[in-house]
């Protein structure tokens, strides 16, 4: 289960919307127990994806390590990460899944149509060394 702030999740999806027609991405930070990542933070990241922004992301790995950094200051860690779909459903693609590699983390997916943030949707990579896959999670949002 993912547990955001109604004013996380506004900032992610008003993310989306900002980046259209191409991808955002992000960092969720807080804390994880017992299967419930409890988001604290979001933080923005670049895409610094060269190729194809309009359809996939990458977040740098110095700008990984120093989010991971102050999370850890803060007594927190990195519990997922957020993209949007420019024109494409709240869901995973096949790309997503080749490339998300921390399990136990959530991947939250909005969708932006023409410019509008709809629906948004969160998956958690299963931990399975052969057969990696997304499982959706519920997404509750708190005050």
């Amino acid at each position: 289960m993912l547990r955001i702030p109604q004013s996380a999740l506004e900032q992610v999806r008003a993310h989306g919307e900002q980046a259209y027609p191409q991808e955002c991405c992000g960092v969720l930070l807080g804390e994880s127990v017992a299967g419930v990542r409890l988001v604290r933070e979001v933080a923005r990241c670049t895409n610094a994806c060269q190729q194809s922004p309009a359809s996939r992301y990458r977040i740098e790995p110095g700008e990984l390590v120093r989010l991971q950094r102050a999370a850890r200051e803060r007594r927190q860690q990195i519990v997922g990460f957020y993209h949007s779909h420019p024109d494409h459903p709240a869901h995973w693609s096949p790309a997503d899944l080749a490339e998300a590699n921390w399990p136990d983390c959530s991947y939250l997916i909005t969708a932006v149509e023409r410019g509008r943030a709809t629906q948004t949707r969160s998956f958690v990579l299963a931990d399975v060394a052969d057969d990696p896959r997304f499982e959706e999670e519920e997404v509750v949002t708190i005050a």
